[in-house]
């Protein structure tokens, strides 16, 4: 049995409730919950329960205390654990929420299964309607080339198709979505990205980071409705996992419109910030101008941008080539002349620039960028975040904490990754997804998802940190194991950091004074056995001092 170690709820956290009591027009919570509370405050970690007050947490303490505050219409409520809410440092919030009604091709473990789903899906849906999502991976299917438009022609004879690799660097279009989008052998291919050809030049439907932009601009936008109806979707999603917090990346005003709409009506039961891809920081820097940087439920200002491709699509950027790819180093998306100008012009406009670097020479190179756009603008704080980071040289760890970039990382994609990155790149492997060492270094790291390349419970997230045993489980006691950190770090990750890093700063802990953002879970994940971590769920959220999801 895995002994627990009791809570002990100092004095002063108890003085800071009463103090913060004093000062609210009511004595009276509103909501109490009781349980093994994990505060997220290094200094007074646990508590054994919290009390809130609209949205605001009024106290945390001693149970015997809190209790004691609760009147006739207080709601109490007990779990196993208690947590801040959760947050998410990286998704593609409608993305994921297009992909909950869209086929789901992630687990189709061979070609023709691949094909089969395809099949049921199309006829489910009006002729001439796109097929997207999907979020395939060829991972599976070892020994077999990537898909290609012949594969799928034959079953989807009426509907344009779109498929994404899940982790978004690399999609499958039939031969109809090639005509529709005007692509054939004579199509050039783009710089960032290449189209893959077979005898004669022919496409094969296969399309690799900025040349998926040949078939996407043919797509049509979706509608308001539409829009709406997708992040509703997600809304429930992410309220069902416990999260109160997201980072929305590499977006668009269509999506910010509908998280405004949603604000008026009431309905949004996240806190999002909203990063607007990189090359339109024009606009956002005249949104940050006009509209102010908005508030702790819904933020527009900053921008996010792109250095390299994925370790999965053989297009991130190393110094060295791939193991199985010996005749590249992986590729730029983004011009680096241009990417330079425009990270430093965003941020002289005040917005807080994240950028994607999977690589070790692209995280190399924007490490720098950073250091140098901080130098010649000095003076004002800012929060550069790296969004990956998953490809380290040693000497490049420590460099997170010199220059203050937060490394933003998803750990559920180390025990995906996991399972073949060492044919990719061999013994760079010892750097990869570098949880403990960026830890130790003083990295101020912050977890997410990337929704919906990975799932986006961050309970997931915690055992893949926790554990990094890969999902083939052929690595029970951790790939890379010296990476692997604490339940406490990985929970200070999905909070304090993330809150800090998304300027969420009254949120991610449970003190007196933060937002009511909390999360009551079925165990007490500190004292559970590792490997039974993943098996853990969510009860009730509770976002604003409202209760947003109950199981």
């Amino acid at each position: 049995m895995v002994s627990r170690p009791q809570p002990v709820v100092p004095l002063v956290l108890l003085i800071l409730s009463l103090f913060h009591l004093a000062c609210t027009r009511s004595w009276g919570p509103d909501l109490v919950v009781v349980g093994r509370v994990w505060t997220g405050d290094p200094s007074h970690p646990w508590a054994e329960a919290v009390a809130t007050r609209g949205d605001t947490i009024i106290a945390a303490g001693d149970s015997g205390h809190v209790l004691s505050l609760a009147g006739a219409d207080t709601e109490v409520l007990r779990g196993a654990m208690v947590v801040p809410g959760f947050q998410d440092d990286h998704t593609h919030f409608f993305w994921g929420g297009f992909q909950l009604s869209s086929v789901n091709l992630k687990d189709a473990a061979t070609p023709a299964e691949f094909i089969r789903r395809i099949k049921e899906h199309a006829a489910t849906r009006p002729e001439g309607e796109w097929l997207q999502g999907g979020i395939w991976d060829h991972e599976l299917w070892p020994g077999t080339p990537l898909p290609t438009r012949r594969w799928i022609d034959s079953v989807t004879p009426n509907h344009p198709v779109w498929l994404g690799r899940y982790d978004g660097h690399m999609s499958l279009a039939n031969s109809l979505a090639l005509r529709h989008a005007g692509v054939d052998r004579s199509t050039p291919d783009v710089d960032g990205g290449d189209v893959v050809r077979g005898p004669g030049g022919e496409p094969t439907g296969v399309f690799r980071d900025a040349a998926q932009a040949l078939v996407a601009r043919a797509i049509p936008a979706p509608s308001p409705a539409q829009m709406d109806s997708a992040l509703a979707r997600a809304l429930g999603h992410a309220a069902s996992l416990g999260v109160t917090g997201i980072s929305l990346v590499s977006a668009n005003w269509d999506e910010v419109a509908a998280f405004r709409r949603a604000r008026q009506r009431g309905t949004l039961t996240v806190r999002a910030s909203i990063y607007i891809a990189m090359e339109d920081w024009r606009n956002a820097a005249e949104s940050l101008r006009v509209n102010g940087p908005g508030d702790d439920w819904l933020r527009v200002a900053g921008v996010k941008g792109l250095v390299d491709g994925s370790l999965g699509s053989t297009t991130a950027w190393f110094y060295e080539s791939y193991r199985d790819a010996p005749s590249t180093t992986g590729l730029m998306v983004t011009n680096l002349d241009s990417l330079r100008a425009w990270i430093g012009q965003a941020d002289s406009a005040g917005l807080q620039v994240i950028v994607h670097a999977i690589g070790d020479r692209a995280n190399d190179w924007l490490l720098g960028v950073f250091d140098s756009v901080a130098r010649a603008n000095p003076g004002r704080e800012r929060r550069f975040r790296i969004e990956h980071a998953q490809h380290l040289r040693a000497e490049d760890i420590p460099r997170f904490a010199a220059l203050g970039v937060q490394p933003s990382m998803q750990p559920y994609h180390a025990i995906d990754d996991g399972r073949w990155a060492a044919n990719r790149i061999g013994s760079r492997i010892r750097t990869t997804y570098a949880f403990r060492s960026l830890l130790d270094a003083g990295a101020r790291l912050a977890f997410g998802s990337d929704w919906t390349v990975a799932p986006l419970d961050p309970i997931q997230g915690v055992y893949a940190a926790v554990t990094r045993r890969t999902l083939d489980d052929k690595h029970p006691d951790g790939w890379v194991p010296e990476e692997k950190i604490r339940v406490e770090e990985a929970l200070a990750a999905y909070t304090t950091a993330n809150a800090w890093g998304a300027y969420r700063d009254s949120t991610g802990r449970l003190l007196p004074g933060y937002r009511a953002d909390l999360v009551i879970l079925d165990r007490d994940l500190a004292s559970a056995p590792p490997q039974e971590l993943g098996g853990a769920r969510v009860t009730l959220t509770v976002l604003g001092g409202r209760v947003v999801y109950r199981r």
